[in-house]
């Protein structure tokens, strides 16, 4: 599959977008999550997708609640995180979300849970009068950048593939922090 440059996240050739927002997570992108920051506790990821992030997870022993609105074969489908309303809140979620709904996810995870939040969205997601009051009013403690661009398309999952258009990173609340958030990198 050959990608058109034309500016506009998850459009391919002829400009469309993947149905839904569906955008597997590269493996390597959510272990160089783990590997700068530590998760106590179960993890929910509300987005699972066909498991990408999930199975991650799961390889690294930690217990998992994998959802997603729609069946993409993994986790309990039917399940809408914007209007689901679990009995007890949970440690931690992990998810790469449907960036349409992103601000909407953020603003629900954390009334949900009570130690961290790792969301997967475009750098620009800083960006924006909309979200000032929310970055503004919420524990974001790191905001990891990728130094190499992720690549979201089928068959180029590989740290070794040519990489994507768009700028990502990782963006993590926690509970247990109180400053001003930072930025590191990801190489």
């Amino acid at each position: 599959m050959t990608l058109k440059a034309n500016g506009l996240t998850g459009h391919k050739n002829g400009g469309e977008r993947e149905k839904d927002d569906f955008y597997p997570t590269p493996p390597h992108a959510t272990i160089a999550l783990l590997e700068r920051e530590r998760f106590v506790g179960g993890i929910w990821e509300p987005a699972c997708g066909d498991g990408a992030i999930s199975k991650v997870l799961i390889e690294r022993g930690f217990k998992v609640f994998s959802s997603d609105l729609y069946d993409r074969g993994y986790g309990k489908s039917g399940i809408d995180f914007i209007t689901y309303e679990p009995k007890h809140k949970v440690p931690n979620i992990i998810t790469n979300p449907p960036y349409k709904l992103g601000q909407e996810f953020v603003e629900k995870a954390l009334k949900v849970t009570k130690r961290k939040v790792a969301m997967l969205f475009k750098l620009n997601f800083l960006e924006s009068e909309r979200r000032y009051e929310l970055f503004k009013n919420t524990p974001l403690k790191t905001v990891y950048v990728f130094s190499k661009r992720l690549n979201f398309y089928s068959g180029t999952l590989e740290k070794t593939a040519k990489s994507g258009v768009l700028a990502y990173a990782w963006y993590v609340w926690d509970y247990d922090y109180d400053g001003k958030p930072t930025l590191d990198w990801i190489l």
